[in-house]
Order: structure tokens, then C-alpha cells, then sequence
């Protein structure tokens, strides 16, 4: 099926939503009046709710404010929507109340040396917040004055919303309980949209889904997405960390599935995605088919980019380290209009370093503009844009032997550089620009429509390793370059609808959706004759010799697919989940060189079930079957002349989520097996051919806990046990162990600051990171020892100023990062780094 003709339609479907009108809000729980009391112990925040009902509190904090988000809830005073009152007792600085989105309500409270402490109570006709200050003294409230309305946009820590209205009257009952979180900006994510598109907590998903968030991004002053990707379970690089691309394992199984947002863009891989404007990263395990479409069954890497916010932000910093490094970095937020409905926000960054390996350096920029149109109460329109232009290094590895193969005639240095000083580059430039719409038609339904065009181009020059020869010092390589640069096009459109029903006294909520996504690439790449270097005393300024092979060919994959999810509540504590996708996928590949043309449909149908069960409130036991499928490259045919099938993949997982220290600490423990089937392997009566008879197996535990100890100790920590081998192939024997997988790995990230006195805000990192073994090629011929790494941060955070100083791999111990081209290339590790930051927001 050619899927050209639907693009157009797709189009238009992609238009409708511009075009509705806001209608009214549907019931929620409603509240008429916000009252304040003070008490002995500090004061009382009271929120009638006449019609009844008990909604979900959820709280955090940071600094010294207080936030408590109450959900299914809409704020209905008689004088504006927004309440507020500065100075109610001595201690406490403002207590407001606003409208945070469609279904949600807000509650802020700061105070004025430290953060309040509260207790909720709920009864039939109210909410009321029992505040203790952190001074005793209470005074009479001030008066509230009037003020203007917020828009859905979360509040920006430090700042507060400035929208007050007027007292109403006291309502007439009222309720108790206690409420605690981890803070705000914290190491536990307690919601992740990854797993099921929708805003579920993640105690609530029968998968494994784990989240990287904003603060340790920042504490570990992260520079790649591999980088922060070593605090997952079952996450590991496959390519040097001085390589422009982003490599990963997870499961044992490689993956290419980096999403943006939500949205499917193969460019992230290749690129590799700078850190300034991302949020968070969310990490799926396993199959992502059934909503993500074709993919590689390991699992699925979403980066969540930063977004407006309401009240102006501004940040500067700088960084300085060895190697050479510089770099810096602004974040700027917040309104351009008074009534605050158009927000903004501008990331950019730069940086340039040196690195270990001699003749390499790296150059590193980002411009990224979003910006945020409130359109209605229920209606909001983001653009956003992103531009990226990467300058590394093809740094082609050293050979096993004399690394972690005994060479006779030595051991070669780490920052041995085996290429050409002349011929040693990559460039990426890459532009994405899209659009996210959301409309709520009422607390219960909403649709969205997605839109993200990305445009890459490419320039390389290398030389590519092949192999040593048996007198173990001349290494064989072949010059690579580009003709034309590589481009790849990526257009990707997502529309689905949320909605919330009921059938008797069981809950739904439903997702259905479909999307579209192009992939296009154009290359034209030469191969050369190259003479080889000697190991050992590298002789540079060697010309490439005549050409021996060109790659010249367009590729293009369009796919189009249907998903729909049903999250059922079959009891309060008893959940299900069923969802199936189908999809329908074109491949077309022009061959320039051999001027033929290749072309082949595949269709799937990638199903997903699973059961969570909550025997108490802290506790979700949980399992799922998933699928997935992955089409194998454009115009690959069998032996008897048939178009490959896609590759398939098959999870099983049982595991067990936790939450503790009432809440400010999560864990998840999954147990997995994955089969990845449809593999091609070499056919033994033509070598020019393959044949489908391959598979491979990955088995294994995950444990993965964060959070907060004790107040201001954080901790991240994971680790996994995987099983990975090959259990049929017609090339490698049964029972190998797959490429760059470690049978035992953990992490671990903590950090403490001082929470009072003349040395609050300084703080102190230290973490650890364990790979063990490692085979090096599928013939399991040599293995890749395993590491201990230690990592150390040294921080102080002061009213707007924070510097801090970051110290990886603290013992400069020699260790390898991957295997990319089995004995001819392996990665050895960075020695000891320093990396200096210094930042002030206002």
C-alpha cells in the first residue's frame, strides 16, 4: 500500500482542531470559596466545596515554598478565579490559590525563612490545609485584594503567582490529612506520559518506565544523553562518548527509538541532542509498538524538552574544565502579553573542548525558541523550533589487541589517535521546527494534534578501521567522505483523543489515535584506497588513493497507523490496560549507482495487555505481554527471492513498584524476557543471500529506586542483571552472548546539601558506576573487561548563585566504553575530567 495519496488528508485532519470553539466545562468538583484562619500553630486554608466529593492532593516543595496540586477540581469564586493573601501570620509570606489547568487547582504557600509544613482534612463540603509556619507566631490576615486571572502554566520555583481576589465566606465543614513529597525540581517523578500517552502515575503503568529528571541533569552537569542515561537499569552506550551519534543498548538489544515529545525522529540518533533544552528524559522498556509503531523491541528514549512558564525567568551560566573546555548557556521565560496567555521561552548554549584522544576536538551549539499561545481556558497552541550544529571528531578506536588483547609488541596509550589529522571530521547541522495543540472539550475528553519537521545535514571525512595484520603493529583502514552532503528528512504528525467514561462502577480512560510518519534519506559516500598506519609510531598526512566503492542512493519510509488503549479501574486498587496498534509501512530505496529501484509494504498488528494490582496504597504488583516490529532495510530479499519479513519482538514482565518514606521514595523491581525473532542470517548455500531463521534472547532483573532520604539527601541508583545470547543463527553459535551487554551492572548517584544555618546550600555528590564483562563480537572472541567508575560533585547554592564543580572518573582509572567494529575498534573511557559551572538566575 503506498501511503503518498493520505498525506494530504492527514494534512487536514491535522487543521481541524485550529478550528473548533472552546465549549463549556463539564462538572468537576468545584470550589466556591477560599477562607483564612490562623491558629495557634500557624494558620488554616479552607476550600469549600459544596457539592462534595474528595480529590487527589498531591504536594511538593523547593526552597521555601510550599505547592499543593488538587486534581479534578475547578476554581468558582464569586470575584475572580485567583485567591491570594500576603503576610497571613508571621513566617508565612503569601498563600495563593489558582486555576493550574483545565481539571486542576494550585495551592502555593511561601514562607519567609523556610519551607511550611501542612496537614489536609477532608469531609464532605471541604478541603482544609492545616499550615504550621516556621516561626510560632501568628498575627491577624491582612486583606486580600482583587486581581486578574492565571493561565494553566505551572509556576516557576522561587516565584509566585500574582493574581489575588477577594475572601469569601467561611465554608461549613471540614476535613484532616497528611500530606508529603519529595520537592519540587527533586530525583522522584511520580507521573511519565512515555508509557501510555496520557498523564498516568507511574505506579499505575504494568511496565517498567523509568524517568532522568531536570535535577540531575544539573547536578551531574550532564553533557550527553548516554551520559545521563547511566542511572537507568539495562542502559548501555555502544559508541564512544566522543562520537557525534547517540548509541544505545537497551534490554541487550540495540535501539535507534530517541523520541522528541512524543514524536518519532531518527535524526536524534545520528545527531545526538544537546542537554540545555531538555526537561527530563523518560526511559520505556520493552516493546513500544502499540503506540510508537516500528522500533526496535528494547525500548524507547523520549527526550521532554523545556517549555514557557507563566512568571519571568532568566538564567546565565558559564562553564569552564580541562581539556579546554568552555561553554555556556541561557534560559529565558515568561509572558510577552499582560494578560499572560502568550508565554515564550529561549534556550541557547555553546561549547568547545579538546578531548584525551590526540588531534580531536569538539564544537557544540544550540538555539532553541518555543513559544506558547493560551488561546482559551481550554484551548493552548505551542510552537517550537530547534537548531543544532555539532562539530566532532571520527575518532575510529584502537584495535583489541594491544588493548584488552595482549599484543607482543606493547600496549598502546588511550589517547593514541589512529586516523588522520588531516581527515578527521563530522558536522551535523540539524533544524526541527513543529507545533503541539491540545483542547480540552471538558475535564473528561481532550484531543491533540502534533506536528515536528526535522531537516539534517551531514559532511564527514574519516578514515574508517578495517583490521590489524597478523605482524600485530600495521592496521589497515579506508578513507571514507561524503560527495554531497547526507541529508535526512523527517516529518512526523500524531493526532489522538483522551477520554474518561464510565460503565457501571468501572473506569475508563481511552486513548485513541493515529499518525503519520516520512523518513528520507539521501547519501552519497565514496570509498577509497588509504595506506595503513603503523600502531605503534603513526606516520599522518597520508592521501587517499583511488576509489574502490560509492554508496549513492535515496531511501523513504512512510508509515501510517492506528492505536487505541483502554486504562481500566475494574476496582480502586485493580487496574487493566489493553491496547493494539496496526500499522502499514512503505519502503522505497532509488539506487543511484546500479540505477534499479526497490520497493516493499509491510503491515503489523502489535498488541499490548497488562494488570496492575495495589494491595496497599504503596504497593503495585504489576504484569504485561507486549509486541513490537521493525521492518529490516529497504530492498533486503531472502534466498528464494521473497522481500524480508519485519523483525518481531515478544516481552514478558512481571515486576513490583514501591513507594516509601511516605512517599518520597520510589523503587521498581522488573523481571523480563524478551525474544527477538525474524532475524537474517546468512544463507549457508549462497552467500549472496539471507534467510529469516535467526533469533536472539534477553532475560533479566531491574531495579531502579530515586528519590529523597532525608531532607535534602537524594539518591538515584539502579541495577541489572541481563541475560542476552543468540539462540538461533546459522553464522554464531547458539548460546553467545550479544555485543557491549554486561551480564551485571548498577549505578549510583546521591547528593546531600545543607538544609539551615551559615552553610545552607552547600552540597556534595558522589557516584558510582559498575559494567561488568563485555563481549566484543558475536563469535565471542575477546570480552571487554568490566569497571568501577567514581564520579564526585562539589556544589553551593545561594539566593540566585550557584557554582559547582564536577569531577568524573575521580581515580583516572583505564576502562573501555563499547565495541563498535568488533576487534578493530574499541572505545577507551575518558581519564579524570573537571568541569567548573557557575550560574545566577533572576
Amino acid at each position: 500500500m503506498k501511503l503518498q495519496p493520505l498525506l494530504s488528508s492527514l494534512w487536514l485532519a491535522g487543521t481541524v482542531p485550529l478550528l473548533m470553539a472552546t465549549p463549556a466545562m463539564a462538572d468537576a468538583i468545584q470550589v466556591t470559596g477560599v477562607r483564612v484562619e490562623t491558629t495557634p500553630n500557624g494558620l488554616e486554608v479552607i476550600l469549600e466545596t459544596p457539592g462534595g466529593g474528595t480529590p487527589q492532593v498531591f504536594t511538593a516543595s523547593y526552597g521555601e515554598t510550599l505547592i499543593a496540586d488538587i486534581i479534578n477540581t475547578q476554581l468558582r469564586l464569586p470575584e475572580g478565579q485567583d485567591f491570594r493573601q500576603n503576610d497571613p501570620v508571621e513566617g508565612i509570606a503569601s498563600v495563593t490559590v489558582t486555576q493550574q489547568n483545565a481539571n486542576s487547582i494550585r495551592v502555593t504557600v511561601i514562607g519567609t525563612a523556610a519551607v511550611p509544613t501542612a496537614e489536609v482534612t477532608p469531609s464532605a463540603s471541604g478541603l482544609v490545609f492545616s499550615l504550621t509556619a516556621p516561626t510560632p507566631t501568628a498575627q491577624t490576615p491582612s486583606e486580600t485584594t482583587e486581581g486578574e486571572t492565571d493561565p494553566s502554566t505551572p509556576t516557576l520555583p522561587g516565584e509566585e503567582p500574582e493574581v489575588p481576589t477577594e475572601t469569601p465566606e467561611p465554608p461549613n465543614n471540614e476535613i484532616e490529612v497528611v500530606i508529603t513529597a519529595e520537592p519540587e525540581g527533586g530525583y522522584r517523578v511520580p507521573e511519565a506520559t512515555s508509557a501510555t500517552r496520557t498523564d498516568t502515575p507511574i505506579r499505575d503503568i504494568p511496565q517498567s518506565i523509568q524517568v532522568v529528571p531536570e535535577q540531575v541533569l544539573e547536578d551531574r552537569q550532564v553533557q550527553r544523553v548516554e551520559e545521563a542515561l547511566e542511572n537507568v537499569s539495562g542502559v548501555q552506550q555502544t559508541i564512544s562518548s566522543l562520537n557525534i551519534a547517540t548509541g544505545l543498548l537497551i534490554r541487550g538489544f540495540d535501539t535507534n527509538n530517541i523520541y522528541r515529545d512524543g514524536l518519532r525522529d531518527p535524526t536524534n540518533s545520528l545527531s545526538g541532542s544537546e542537554i540545555a533544552n531538555i526537561e527530563r528524559i523518560e526511559v520505556l522498556k520493552g516493546p513500544a509498538s502499540v503506540l510508537y509503531g516500528q522500533g526496535e523491541l528494547g525500548g524507547l528514549v523520549n527526550l521532554v524538552t523545556k517549555q514557557p512558564l507563566r512568571d519571568p525567568f532568566y538564567s546565565v551560566e558559564g562553564t569552564i574544565g580541562n581539556y579546554d573546555t568552555y561553554g555556556g548557556a541561557i534560559d529565558l521565560t515568561g509572558p510577552l502579553n499582560d494578560d499572560r496567555t502568550l508565554l515564550y521561552r529561549f534556550n541557547a548554549s555553546a561549547q568547545r573542548s579538546d578531548t584525551f584522544i590526540d588531534f580531536s576536538e569538539i564544537e557544540r551549539y544550540l538555539i532553541s525558541p518555543v513559544l506558547t499561545w493560551q488561546i482559551g481556558r481550554n484551548t493552548t497552541l505551542t510552537f517550537e523550533a530547534d537548531y543544532q550544529d555539532r562539530q566532532y571528531p571520527e575518532v575510529p578506536g584502537l584495535p583489541a589487541v594491544g588493548t584488552v588483547l595482549s599484543n607482543p609488541l606493547g600496549e598502546l596509550p588511550r589517547d593514541r589517535f589512529l586516523g588522520d589529522p588531516d581527515f578527521n571530521f563530522r558536522e551535523i547541522r540539524s533544524f526541527r521546527v513543529g507545533y503541539r495543540f491540545e483542547h480540552y472539550f471538558n475535564d473528561d475528553w481532550l484531543i491533540r494534534n502534533s506536528f515536528k519537521a526535522a531537516f539534517q545535514s551531514l559532511d564527514s571525512e574519516f578514515a574508517f578501521p578495517i583490521g590489524l595484520r597478523d605482524d600485530n603493529r600495521t592496521f589497515d583502514q579506508v578513507y571514507a567522505a561524503t560527495d554531497e552532503p547526507d541529508d535526512r528528512d523527517v516529518y512526523a504528525l500524531d493526532t489522538n483523543i483522551v477520554g474518561r467514561f464510565q460503565t457501571g462502577s468501572i473506569e475508563h480512560q481511552v486513548l485513541f489515535g493515529f499518525n503519520f510518519d516520512s523518513f528520507r534519506v539521501f547519501r552519497d559516500v565514496f570509498l577509497a584506497q588509504l595506506d595503513p598506519i603503523d600502531i605503534f609510531n603513526p606516520d599522518y598526512g597520508r592521501s587517499p588513493g583511488d576509489t574502490f566503492r560509492r554508496l549513492n542512493f535515496k531511501d523513504r519510509s512512510e508509515s501510517f497507523g492506528f492505536y487505541l488503549q483502554d486504562q481500566i479501574s475494574l476496582l480502586e486498587n485493580l487496574k487493566l490496560v489493553l491496547g493494539g496498534r496496526l500499522d502499514i509501512v512503505n519502503q522505497k530505496r532509488d539506487d543511484f549507482v546500479d540505477s534499479t529501484t526497490s520497493e516493499q509494504d509491510n503491515d503489523a498488528f502489535s498488541p499490548r495487555v497488562g494488570i496492575v494490582y495495589q494491595p496497599i496504597e504503596p504497593i503495585s504488583l504489576y504484569a504485561s505481554f507486549s509486541r513490537s516490529f521493525n521492518p529490516v532495510e529497504t530492498g533486503t530479499t531472502l534466498a528464494n527471492g521473497d522481500i524480508a519479513e519485519p523483525e518481531r519482538g515478544t516481552q514478558y514482565e512481571v515486576g513490583i513498584k514501591a513507594d516509601f518514606l511516605e512517599g518520597r521514595l520510589s523503587s521498581t523491581l522488573a523481571f523480563y524476557e524478551l525474544t527477538r525473532s525474524n532475524v537474517l542470517t546468512p544463507d549457508r548455500t549462497n552467500p549472496f543471500a539471507s534467510i529469516q531463521t535467526g533469533e536472539q534472547r534477553s532475560r533479566g532483573i531491574e531495579l531502579d529506586v530515586a528519590g529523597e532520604i532525608l531532607p535534602g539527601w537524594r539518591v538515584i541508583a539502579s541495577y541489572a542483571y541481563t541475560d542476552a545470547e543468540i539462540t538461533e543463527d546459522n553464522q554464531f553459535e547458539p548460546g553467545n552472548r550479544l555485543i557491549n551487554v554486561p551480564e551485571s551492572s548498577a549505578s549510583l548517584w546521591t547528593t546531600y546539601e545543607i538544609q539551615q544555618g551559615s552553610l545552607k546550600g552547600l552540597g556534595f555528590g558522589l557516584g558510582f558506576r559498575f559494567v561488568g564483562e563485555r563481549e566484543g563480537d558475536l563469535e565471542n572472541s575477546f570480552t571487554l573487561p568490566n569497571y568501577f567508575r567514581t564520579d564526585a560533585a562539589l556544589y553551593y547554592k545561594r539566593n540566585n548563585l550557584r557554582v559547582a564543580v564536577n569531577l568524573y572518573n575521580l581515580f583516572d582509572i583505564e576502562y573501555f566504553e563499547a565495541a563498535q567494529f568488533g576487534r578493530a575498534g574499541i572505545f577507551p573511557g575518558s581519564p579524570f575530567t573537571v568541569l567548573g559551572t557557575i550560574g545566577w538566575e533572576f
